[in-house]
């Protein structure tokens, strides 16, 4: 019995393991926490402002501490940036609206998370999980350029979908900036 608990004890404290936000996760046991230890992320926190193709858009980024991620074969709590964001028409017309949306574990549609950045806070790689049907589902870069400028660039993997892979009564339309560079200003 005591064996036994030993063993769980042990089990238990390897899996509560702290480690860098620089470390890979091919490098830690699972449950273990990745924490922005250097404070990597805290740059990027704020609201920042843009244009484009005449729509305005503005960008929500906060830290988000623990949050839990479930990979399968790997559970891990990570710190990240989270994006929200609103983008109006040039009418003023709301097009998007995710400031209000929390974001759980089991629906990540529109969600943007941080997957890496690197260590000097002056980088950062986020996924977009794309609109309904995981359209636009792809990576987002983010680039700090001054205190108070950011450099965004959003590639999606798809774009499009077909109607036996999606209602064709759900809104697939693609909001954010689908473009490389362009300048966010931070309020």
């Amino acid at each position: 019995m005591i064996i036994c608990l030993g063993i769980l004890v042990g089990c238990l404290c390897k899996a509560q393991q702290t480690y860098p936000l620089l470390t890979s996760l091919d490098n830690v046991p699972n449950m273990s926490h990745i924490k922005d230890t250097n404070n990597e992320l805290q740059s990027f926190v704020g609201t920042y402002v843009s244009m484009y193709n005449g729509n305005h858009i503005t960008l929500y980024i906060t830290k988000e501490t623990d949050k839990f991620f479930d990979y399968g074969n790997q559970q891990i709590y990570m710190d990240v940036l989270s994006v929200k964001y609103i983008i109006k028409s040039s009418s003023g017309n709301i097009l998007q609206d995710t400031k209000n949306i929390d974001f759980p574990t089991d629906n990540l549609k529109y969600s943007i998370y941080s997957v890496w950045v690197t260590e000097n806070g002056s980088k950062a790689e986020l996924i977009y999980n794309g609109t309904n049907c995981n359209v636009g589902f792809g990576s987002i870069n983010l680039k700090k350029v001054s205190s108070t400028q950011i450099s965004w660039g959003y590639r999606p993997n798809d774009t499009t979908t077909t109607a036996d892979k999606c209602p064709p009564n759900l809104d697939t339309t693609i909001y954010l900036p689908v473009t490389k560079d362009l300048i966010f200003t931070k309020q």
